[in-house]
């Protein structure tokens, strides 16, 4: 799963590589308007704070548009403008969710673990460490918070985020392994200025990573004694592999050369 994992997600993000690049853009917005409102920082601090957390909640409802886009693609899709606009209008909820999880998970790590730490004592330490296990199991829960909702556009956002904090402990190897994968891709969008793969390539990777784990889990309900530890993967993502088809690099620059 992992290696079909690998080719999905690449060739999802080169055959949509412009709408990226695009999308990538609008979070650029975002990112300078956090940065300006650090900015303020010096001069007013209540201000600047509070410029912070809108532009967290600006993020967050550009997310929700970006995510409905890369749902799309990961479904061999094109959504275009009108499904960015909708993706924000039908889950506008979900959207402040996950507002308040970027401010909790940004004040704990920069304000709260910190404090406790300070103290030097063992009660500030255990303090600390169990906000640090909080703090990663809500970051590991956002991995798959969009691409659940759209999956199952009918949950409300809480049940979203139970159903995220399930699979991360549920497939707790592949998490670790994505949590890495995302860092890899945060990395590389650094080195290409934001515009690729960029958030929205993040994103895309968590859409292809849900889409995938959902056929384990229908395999799963329609087989309730099937052993949950030899999953016929093969026969499972028979279905995407025809619809990826047998892409190569050479092919993909050349495909004249066919």
């Amino acid at each position: 799963m992992i290696g079909f994992f690998f080719k999905k997600a690449f060739f999802d993000g080169w055959d949509n590589l412009i709408s990226m690049v695009v999308l990538n853009l609008g979070f650029l917005v975002t990112l300078l308007a956090f940065m300006g409102s650090m900015t303020l920082m010096q001069n007013n601090a209540l201000l600047s704070v509070a410029c912070m957390v809108l532009s967290a909640g600006l993020f967050a409802f550009y997310s929700a548009g970006a995510s409905a886009s890369t749902w799309a693609y990961a479904r061999y899709e094109r959504p275009g403008w009108e499904g960015f606009k909708r993706g924000i209008r039908d889950s506008w909820r979900h959207s402040l969710l996950f507002w308040l999880i970027i401010v909790l998970d940004v004040s704990l790590l920069v304000f709260v673990i910190p404090f406790y730490l300070s103290y030097g004592t063992a009660v500030g330490t255990l303090l600390s460490v169990l906000l640090f296990w909080l703090f990663m199991g809500l970051t590991l829960s956002l991995l798959y918070f969009w691409a659940l909702f759209r999956a199952m556009p009918g949950d409300r956002p809480v049940k979203t985020l139970k159903k995220s904090l399930i699979i991360v402990f549920d497939n707790l190897f592949f998490s670790l392994f994505f949590a890495l994968y995302q860092i890899v891709n945060f990395g590389l969008s650094m080195v290409l200025a934001g515009l690729a793969p960029g958030i929205t390539g993040m994103l895309l990777a968590s859409s292809d990573a849900v889409k995938l784990m959902m056929y384990k889990y229908d395999y799963l309900e329609e087989n309730a004694d099937a052993d949950r530890k030899h999953i016929p993967w093969e026969e499972l993502l028979y279905d995407e592999r025809e619809c990826v088809g047998h892409r190569t690099l050479k092919n993909m620059i050349f495909p004249w050369k066919d």
